[in-house]
């Protein structure tokens, strides 16, 4: 088959998959536009080499992940590149096109042990004391730090909470997660209690835009916050309160989650609560306690310090 055929091939493929994601697997546009891009890779390199969709073996897709390792692509993004091509040969299988997935025998890259920089409940405080709560930005952000840390909220799903996901009385948040996928979330009293001030007192006297009034985090022209602006104003905050770590909003969330199972949560609600899809994703925070011990050993054991 030559290139030109491929191509075609590949480009009908690609919509197929593309209508799979969406009407098969229900997937909302950011995971649809994300599995499409990872997509690329396979349908180029496949495409260059003359080799069509039914014709790809364990030996051309252990060619393309050599060569992607030989360019510096991550691990982690390799694990992430595999599970697309094993969706979109799954979906081959499915339509009786090929007999077997081949990308089911693909070795998975080692994933590496991130343990990433976290806040403890003192730095914080230390962050939260940098914010002046006369100030109605900074009001703001002083509440955004402390739902991220509450509840353990992504910031993508704290931007785009709303006030219908409020339930006070309940004491819960309704959270949209990855793949429009629902989850209720606890918040606690003064998380829930600073929230409520802000929207009743800050968020009322701001000159809200048509379409934003259903959002909660408002910047000051009455627009929902963007991913970025919260990254920008806890970045500055973490400096300011002289913290010498890496830190973005992520790290709250991560901070949220290695409190609860240093503290003894059990892992299934601790991966509730995050709306972690396997529970594999969640054990990190217990390789993150682990290590917590260890260097409270190392810390405090006489031992430790010999030779």
């Amino acid at each position: 088959m030559d290139n030109e055929r491929a191509i075609n091939d590949w480009r009908r493929c690609r919509r197929d998959f593309e209508a799979y994601l969406r009407l098969e697997k229900g997937m909302a546009d950011n995971s649809v536009r994300s599995y499409l891009f990872d997509f690329g890779h396979l349908m180029n390199f496949m495409a260059d080499r003359a080799v069509e969709p039914v014709a790809v073996d364990l030996g051309s897709l252990q060619q393309l992940l050599a060569e992607l390792n030989a360019v510096g692509i991550a691990p982690t993004t390799q694990r992430r590149l595999i599970a697309g091509w094993r969706m979109f040969f799954k979906m081959l299988v499915v339509e009786d096109a090929i007999k077997a997935n081949p990308a089911d025998l693909l070795d998975l890259p080692v994933r590496p042990q991130h343990l990433p920089d976290v806040l403890t409940d003192e730095d914080i405080t230390r962050v939260q004391s940098t914010f002046d709560l006369s100030l109605p930005d900074q009001y703001r952000n002083y509440v955004i730090v402390e739902v991220l840390y509450g509840c353990g909220l992504r910031v993508s799903e704290l931007v785009g909470l709303r006030l219908s996901n409020i339930y006070e009385q309940e004491q819960y948040l309704q959270v949209i997660g990855k793949g429009d996928k629902q989850r209720w979330v606890p918040i606690n009293p003064r998380a829930l209690d600073l929230m409520l001030t802000y929207i009743h007192n800050v968020r009322s006297h701001l000159p809200i835009q048509p379409g934003e009034e259903r959002y909660v985090f408002l910047n000051r022209r009455g627009r929902h916050l963007s991913r970025q602006m919260v990254f920008i104003f806890l970045k500055q905050a973490v400096a300011d309160a002289g913290l010498k770590k890496k830190i973005s909003p992520h790290s709250l969330r991560h901070s949220f989650a290695t409190e609860l199972v240093e503290n003894g949560a059990d892992l299934r609600a601790v991966q509730e609560m995050l709306g972690h899809e396997s529970i594999s994703t969640t054990e990190i925070y217990t390789h993150l306690s682990r290590e917590t011990l260890r260097d409270t050993i190392s810390t405090y054991h006489p031992h430790y310090a010999r030779g």
